[in-house]
C-alpha cells in the first residue's frame, strides 16, 4: 500500500466510524431534519404560502404540503430561474442542475450552498466506505476517471446552470485534484466521440485504478480503448484497475460484457446520485444494496407504488417502511424541494441499517393490459437470458404492441441491439418471457389466459440506438435510453432502425 492510500485510509476510518454512529439513529435524524428544514424555510415564499409557521409535526406537514412533481411546482421553479430570492429556500441557489423534463422540456433543479455538502460528502463517503470494506485496496495510489458531463456552465440571471456531473466538477475537494481525471480542458471537448478519443490518449500514460460513469458509456469507453490501444482487454493496459463506481442505470445487463472488456471481475460500488440530491450508496461492496443517507439535508417520504397517481396518496416516513415493497420516493430538502416526487421507485431490503434497491421509474412501466411490469422486472428478465445464453446486449427498450396486424394477440415488443445476434432468438425470447412470468403474476395470468401472447424480440441494427439518441439530440454521457414505455412513441421512432428479417 502506498503512502497516499495509507493516509486516506486513516482519514476514512475516522470518518466512516462517525458516519456509522450518526446513521445508526436514522429515524431520529429524519425527525430532527424535518423540523430544521421547516424552520429555515419559514420566511421563503413557499414557506409563507404553505403556512410553515403553523407546522408543528409531520401530520401538519402532510396537510400543508401536498406531494407534487416538477410540473406542479413549476411556478416556484420558474421564479428561481428568473433570479428571484427566497422562493423555495433562503437566498438564491448557487447552481441550477439542468435535466431532461417529461412534458415541458428541461427541468432546473436548485443546488444551494446548504445542499452542496450532500452531493460532495456522500460521493466521498462512498469511496471511503469501499476503502474500509476492502483492506487490500490501493485505489488512491493511482488515478480515477470520472466520465461526466461538460463542466462548462451557463450564467443566467446571476445563476450558474449545467448538468449535475458538470457542476460537481467545480466542487471537487482540493485533495482529489491530483487524482481525478479527465482534467478541465479535456472534459469540455465536444463532440462526445472526440472527447472519448482524447481521454483515452491521455489515459494511456496513467496508472488508472478507478472508473466511474453510467454503464452504457463505460462499456463504450472500454470498447473504444481496446480498439485504439490494440490490447486484448482494458486490464492489459491498466493492470491496477480495481473499482467501477456506477449508478443511474441498472447494471445487471452490462455486468458480463463490461467484465469481459476489462478482462477480469472488477469490484463494484453502486451510488444513487440525482440532481435532487445524493440519496444512497453501497456502503459495503460485498452487500448488493444501498444505504440511505438520513442526515444530509434530505427528508424522505414514501408513497406505495399503486397510489402514486392518486390525488391524496398514503405518505409514510422512513420509520414506517415495509421490507420488499415498492415505493415512490418523495423528497424535501435544503435545496428547496418540498414533498417533491422525484420519479423513482425504491424497495427496502433491510431496516438495520436502512438499505434499498432502485427498482424503476414511476413513469417507466408497462401496464397497457393491467400487468404493471416495472423496470427491475424487465432488467432481471434480460439478465437471466444474458447469463443463460451468453448474450452481449448493447441497448434495449420495451413497449406494448396493443393492436398488432393479422388479428394477432397483443404482446410486449422488445427492441434489442445485440453485439452479436443470437442464432436461437426464439429461445432467448422464451427465457425472458418465462422470467417475467415468474416475477409478475399479473403478466403470467394474461399470458396463460390468452389475453397476451409471449413477448417478441425486434432486432435493432448495429448503432441503431446511437442514431436514435442523436436524432432526438440526447447523445452523450449524460443521457440514457428510456428502457420501458407504456406507449409506442419511442417504439415508432425505432422502427426505422430495425433489421429486416
Amino acid at each position: 500500500m502506498g503512502i497516499r492510500t495509507g493516509i486516506v485510509r486513516a482519514a476514512a476510518s475516522i470518518n466512516i466510524k462517525k458516519l456509522n454512529s450518526i446513521e445508526g439513529d436514522a429515524v431520529n435524524n429524519q425527525d430532527k431534519l424535518l423540523s430544521s428544514l421547516i424552520h429555515q424555510a419559514r420566511n421563503t415564499q413557499f414557506g409563507i404560502d404553505h403556512s410553515f409557521d403553523k407546522i408543528r409535526n409531520y401530520k401538519d406537514f402532510q396537510k400543508q404540503v401536498p406531494v407534487r412533481d416538477y410540473e406542479n411546482l413549476k411556478m416556484y421553479f420558474n421564479k428561481v430561474v428568473s433570479g428571484e430570492k427566497n422562493v423555495l429556500w433562503t437566498g438564491k441557489p448557487k447552481y441550477l442542475a439542468k435535466t431532461s423534463g417529461t412534458t415541458s422540456g428541461s427541468k432546473y433543479i436548485p443546488i444551494t450552498k446548504d445542499s452542496l455538502p450532500n452531493h460532495i460528502n456522500s460521493a466521498r463517503n462512498a469511496l471511503f466506505s469501499y476503502l474500509i470494506s476492502n483492506t487490500e485496496s490501493k485505489i488512491f495510489d493511482g488515478r480515477m476517471l470520472f466520465l461526466s458531463g461538460s463542466p462548462k456552465l451557463e450564467a443566467v440571471n446571476g445563476l450558474l446552470i449545467g448538468r449535475l456531473s458538470g457542476i460537481i466538477n467545480h466542487e471537487v475537494p482540493s485533495w482529489m485534484h491530483n487524482i481525478k481525471l479527465p482534467d478541465y480542458s479535456l472534459n469540455t471537448i465536444e463532440p462526445w466521440e472526440k472527447k472519448v478519443e482524447l481521454i483515452i490518449e491521455d489515459l494511456r500514460k496513467r496508472d488508472l485504478r478507478v472508473i466511474s460513469g453510467i454503464p452504457p458509456w463505460i462499456q463504450m469507453l472500454c470498447e473504444k480503448l481496446i480498439q485504439i490501444t490494440g490490447k486484448n482487454s482494458v486490464a492489459e493496459q491498466f493492470p491496477n484497475l480495481e473499482l467501477y463506481i456506477h449508478g443511474g442505470v441498472n447494471y445487471a445487463p452490462y455486468h458480463d460484457r463490461i467484465n469481459k472488456l476489462i478482462g477480469k471481475e472488477i469490484n463494484l460500488v453502486e451510488t444513487y446520485p440525482a440532481s435532487e440530491g445524493f440519496i444512497a450508496f453501497q456502503d459495503d461492496y460485498h452487500i448488493n444494496a444501498l444505504r440511505i443517507i438520513s442526515n444530509s439535508g434530505i427528508f424522505y417520504e414514501f408513497v406505495p407504488k399503486e397510489e402514486v397517481m392518486l390525488d391524496n396518496p398514503t405518505r409514510i416516513q422512513l420509520r414506517d417502511i415495509e421490507i420488499d415493497k415498492d415505493y415512490a420516493l418523495v423528497l424535501s430538502s435544503n435545496a428547496g424541494l418540498w414533498a417533491y416526487l422525484i420519479g423513482d421507485l425504491v424497495r427496502f431490503v433491510s431496516k438495520n441499517p436502512y438499505r434499498l434497491l432502485v427498482t424503476g421509474r414511476v413513469s417507466h412501466y408497462i401496464s397497457a393490459f393491467g400487468e404493471h411490469v416495472i423496470s427491475s422486472e424487465i432488467d432481471k428478465s434480460l439478465s437471466s437470458a444474458i447469463d443463460k445464453h451468453d448474450l452481449s446486449v448493447v441497448e434495449f427498450m420495451v413497449a406494448p404492441m396493443v393492436s398488432p396486424n393479422n388479428s394477432e394477440l397483443p404482446y410486449h415488443e422488445w427492441f434489442i441491439e445485440f453485439k452479436e445476434i443470437p442464432k436461437n432468438l426464439d429461445v432467448v425470447a422464451k427465457t425472458i418471457d418465462d422470467s417475467l412470468c415468474n416475477q409478475n403474476v399479473y403478466y403470467k395470468d394474461l399470458i396463460c389466459n390468452k389475453i397476451l401472447q409471449p413477448l417478441k424480440i425486434s432486432l435493432i441494427k448495429s448503432g441503431g440506438f446511437k442514431e436514435y439518441m442523436i436524432n432526438i439530440n440526447k447523445y452523450g454521457e449524460q443521457f440514457k435510453v428510456t428502457r420501458v414505455c407504456n406507449d409506442r412513441k419511442i417504439a415508432d421512432q425505432l422502427n426505422s432502425k430495425l433489421i429486416k428479417i
